[in-house]
């Protein structure tokens, strides 16, 4: 059991499009390794969703795990920590909402990124058996922020306006109480 080091923006790693996880794998204690490991390492940086590019292995894992809802965003749904392998996203409802995403692999930084606020995600869980959930609102978000990284994607890519990505402290300092839709 490890606490691997996540990688930063600018390594090649996070801009790769992640293979998929071998099915014939599943069984394997190198895969029930990786999953502790990210799930270690996810509770060492305090965040809520991880995928593999950002421990610097190239395969289609995301872990999310949202304990405290109490957040910055008001009261959102727990989920407790979940595997998503080989993911599939669809859009069910095309309407966006904005939120302020900060990312482990981009340490110090936020930006406002708006994204679809209903998905339907088809994956196989830790035991290699198809599974699919609906998400809305944050947790869409926050689905769709890992799953990027699957696909050589950071939410820096998809901030539109400029002027809604910060530093840490001036997000604190200027936009926090503009909560979701900054420009209200």
């Amino acid at each position: 059991m490890a606490v691997k080091e996540i990688i930063r923006m600018g390594h090649p790693t996070l801009r790769k499009v992640a293979e998929p996880y071998p099915i014939d794998k599943f069984d394997s204690p190198e895969f029930r390794q990786l999953i502790i490991d990210m799930q270690e390492t996810l509770h060492a940086a305090s965040g809520i969703g991880l995928a593999a590019p950002q421990i610097n292995l190239s395969s289609q894992v995301l872990v999310i795990e949202v304990v405290d809802t109490s957040t910055r965003y008001g009261e959102v749904q727990a989920i407790p920590f979940s595997v998503f392998v080989n993911p599939k996203l669809t859009v069910l409802e095309p309407e966006c909402t904005g939120y302020w995403e900060g990312c482990l692999s981009v340490p110090g930084l936020m930006g406002f990124v708006e994204r679809p606020q209903h998905i339907a995600v088809e994956y196989l869980n830790a035991r290699g058996e198809n599974r699919s959930l609906e998400f809305k609102g944050f947790l869409a978000t926050v689905f769709q922020h890992e799953f990027d990284h699957l696909n050589g994607t950071l939410f820096v890519d998809r901030i539109d306006d400029l002027s809604l990505f910060s530093y840490d402290q001036e997000y604190r300092d200027f936009h926090l109480s503009d909560r979701v839709y900054p420009n209200d």
